[in-house]
């Protein structure tokens, strides 16, 4: 405790507006409304802020998770030792020169997909329903309706493990399916993205987005928290159908249960823990290894 009050006040010396607040609880900042209390929780409003958080916690050897809107991570029920650093408050997003668009790491994606439409910039509409930010989107190539964050993203920054500023261009970002460069190296931070885009009809490109956000309420269980879908999809395969051909849905662990709408989606009905989770997503991938031979893999990243 008291190495994280000196890291306390050498954060307040360090930048004295940062939000910090100890033992909160992790429910609070994921999509999926699961996770213990965090020792620290803090909230940078600036690049400069972010920059010298990371250097304080790495200075005093705290260590720390980056987190944008918890939209893809189940964390641990006895929450996370260290630090959390939290970037929503990065959200800057504004339109560049020759069809680009520049975000913040913490920048919300349906912001982006609607500034984008506002501009009358095609190509980023396939995002404007996930529940993500732009860094976590750079980092894990966030995808839906036959887009992913590899066709738009043209250049990135990011502070390295020293702190130094760098920035990738096109194939540097190493991007794969659900994967880029920055699961290589998890001691980097992305700070913010340029995007590029092409010319589109504002309307046209509104339409698109309604489209698409229809046919999310229509398949989604959107009235759970949940992590979008669970697991990566089998070559060959879809895993949601897997899923529902073993005869999983609405299968239920705890408060965690498959959903009855789509079964590519694990839901918390309410209450659900992250071992309630964790249990369920083990019983699905094993039903289905049993009935099908086919492995999933876990898309969530867990935290514990």
């Amino acid at each position: 405790m008291d190495q994280i009050n000196t890291c306390i006040t050498a954060l307040r010396e360090a930048a004295p507006d940062i939000d910090i607040m100890q033992n909160e609880p992790m429910s609070r900042h994921t999509t999926f409304a699961i996770g213990g209390p965090a020792d620290l929780f803090v909230q940078p409003k600036t690049r400069r802020e972010l920059a010298g958080t990371l250097g304080v916690l790495r200075t005093r050897g705290i260590p720390f998770l980056l987190l944008g809107n918890g939209s893809n991570m189940l964390v641990a029920d006895a929450g996370v030792r260290g630090a959390v650093v939290c970037t929503t408050e990065l959200d800057e997003v504004r339109i560049g020169e020759d069809c680009t668009l520049v975000a913040e790491a913490g920048a919300l994606l349906g912001r982006v997909a609607r500034r984008a439409q506002r501009a009358g910039l095609t190509g980023v509409e396939f995002a404007g329903g996930i529940p993500g930010s732009l860094g976590g989107a750079v980092f894990m190539n966030a995808g839906a309706y036959d887009g992913q964050m590899a066709g738009i993203v043209e250049q990135t920054e990011y502070l390295d493990e020293t702190g130094a500023l760098h920035t990738l261009t096109g194939e540097e970002h190493g991007f794969g399916y659900r994967r880029s460069v920055f699961r290589d190296h998890p001691d980097w931070t992305v700070v913010r993205s340029t995007l590029r885009l092409q010319q589109g009809d504002p309307a046209a490109i509104l339409d698109r987005m309604n489209d698409l956000a229809q046919r999310r309420r229509e398949k989604q269980p959107l009235n759970f928290p949940s992590a979008g879908s669970t697991f990566k999809r089998p070559e060959g395969y879809f895993a949601g159908r897997l899923i529902e051909d073993a005869g999983l849905k609405g299968v239920s662990v705890g408060a965690a249960q498959v959903s009855e709408k789509h079964a590519g989606f694990l839901i918390n009905r309410g209450g659900a823990t992250c071992d309630d989770m964790l249990h369920l997503i083990e019983l699905v991938q094993q039903r289905v290894k049993e009935a099908f031979g086919v492995q999933l893999e876990c898309e969530v990243r867990i935290i514990r």
